[in-house]
């Protein structure tokens, strides 16, 4: 900060609070003049290019050639994305400071009402990165190395039946399940992919206002993008955590519908409307059952505040659930 503004004074540092990853963010506040900001984000990437799932299934060569955070934030300000800019990178320390993109999260903004209208500008935004993303993305972006693929699916899957159907139905028939499990990630696998944020999710959207009053999104938290069916990224912004409390299925089914209208606007390929639904039921289902399984996990490794969220995901899985379609875990639910 000293090289980039060397007028400004000491900077207030703030700790913010991170998720379940190992980085970790700083608001820095500074007494600013003229075009300094008077605030930036201090960011540690932690010890870990590649998530745990990549490494698990091997799906990108380490070491990468540099942090996807970098990689991916230099793809989407291309191609107009509403991301942070970078004010400075030092690879050695893993460190950077970026744009401070406020406090107010797109979900505690929704909570104070008008969560239809601040959801369509996060579709809004969406949109750039299935539409514009998928469009402008070559070997360069990491995201174009990796795919949302049955492989995938089906191993954030086992987290619900190593760690989420012992708590939710003990007893239940294990095997039965997880032929069920192979055969939803198989569905899913055939779905046609779109450049895809992979957390596109109420606390990783940021609401600004500009001088008019004029709202927008403000988007974070990308470094894991990769190519994955539309809807996955519509389920995680609809229904992920807490997300029912704010977005009812009145409002979901108009935001769905927005989508896809905006789709056929902008004449992108895609599924019929029908088709459409359905993938965004199984990805809703999937997104479920894969974090009541994360999130006892995470509850099991010290970290609190996600157990609370167990219940919303249990009734978004059975909501979803079409009678007689997966029977095992049909049953194991209704406990």
């Amino acid at each position: 900060m000293a090289r980039l503004w060397p007028d400004v004074g000491l900077p207030e540092i703030v700790p913010l609070k991170g998720d379940a990853s190992a980085r970790r963010f700083w608001r820095v506040r500074v007494d600013a003049l003229g075009d300094v900001p008077c605030s930036a984000v201090a960011i540690d990437l932690g010890p870990d290019d590649v998530p745990v799932y990549a490494k698990a299934l091997k799906l990108l060569p380490e070491p990468v050639p540099e942090p996807p955070w970098l990689n991916l934030q230099r793809f989407l300000a291309g191609i107009g994305a509403a991301v942070p800019h970078i004010y400075a990178a030092d690879i050695s320390a893993r460190m950077l400071l970026v744009e401070d993109v406020g406090a107010m999260a797109l979900f505690e903004a929704a909570e104070s009402g008008h969560a239809g209208d601040l959801y369509r500008l996060a579709v809004d935004e969406l949109l750039i990165l299935h539409g514009r993303g998928t469009e402008k993305l070559d070997a360069d972006c990491i995201a174009s190395k990796i795919a949302y693929d049955r492989r995938l699916f089906r191993w954030e899957l086992e987290q619900f039946l190593d760690a989420g159907l012992g708590e939710v139905a003990p007893g239940a028939n294990r095997n039965e399940i997880a032929h069920e499990l192979d055969e939803l990630a198989t569905r899913l696998d055939r779905l046609p992919r779109v450049f895809s944020h992979r957390d596109y999710h109420g606390r990783n959207l940021f609401v600004q206002h500009d001088c008019q009053g004029r709202s927008r999104i403000r988007v974070i938290d990308f470094q894991d993008a990769l190519m994955a069916p539309a809807a996955q990224d519509l389920a995680v912004l609809l229904t992920t955590r807490d997300t029912a409390r704010v977005i009812t299925p009145k409002i979901e089914r108009r935001i769905l519908d927005y989508y896809y209208a905006a789709l056929i606007r902008r004449k992108i390929p895609q599924l019929q409307f029908d088709e459409f639904l359905e993938s965004y039921r199984l990805c809703v289902l999937q997104h479920a059952l894969k974090v009541i399984g994360r999130f006892i996990m995470l509850d099991r490794q010290g970290k609190g505040g996600y157990r609370e969220y167990i219940p919303y995901a249990l009734e978004q899985a059975r909501r979803n659930l079409i009678s007689g379609e997966f029977p095992g875990i049909g049953a194991a639910l209704s406990h």
